[in-house]
């Protein structure tokens, strides 16, 4: 009976490797892929990283200052929680997202909502955070 097992095992496993190895090898739209680049940076508490993302024009009207950054510097996100997304028109995606922020000088955590718009810029090809870095005094 025991060597019955593994001929009926086999098909299944050989299955279940191929569904997993095409599931690994999809590849994720832009907007898909760049915010999970994104939240990767941000969950690591990597905000020099996590500028790249912000729309250049937005950094020009609205350049990020050294307090600003170090500000940043001075927390660990311990949690980052998509609460609802939207495309509102073609090339604008929306997104509501919940972190939870640790002082690490305190050791307090703050939870705020970050409400982020991204575009999508056609000629670059790519999406850009067009609301900033999250707002440390958000509520």
């Amino acid at each position: 009976m025991n060597s019955k097992i593994p001929r009926v095992l086999a098909p299944v496993l050989a299955l279940l490797l191929v569904t997993a190895c095409g599931s690994m090898a999809a590849k994720r739209n832009p907007r898909d892929e760049t915010l999970y680049n994104y939240v990767s940076a941000v969950r690591w508490s990597d905000f020099t990283a996590a500028q790249a993302f912000i729309d250049p024009e937005t950094l020009r009207t609205a350049p990020m200052t050294e307090v600003e950054i170090e500000r940043y510097n001075q927390f660990q996100v311990a949690g980052y929680e998509v609460k609802s997304g939207s495309e509102p028109s073609e090339g604008l995606y929306e997104q509501v997202v919940e972190l939870r922020l640790v002082n690490k000088h305190t050791q307090v955590e703050r939870v705020i909502t970050d409400r982020q718009k991204w575009r999508w810029d056609a000629e670059g090809k790519r999406w850009w955070l067009v609301s900033g870095l999250p707002d440390l005094d958000a509520r």
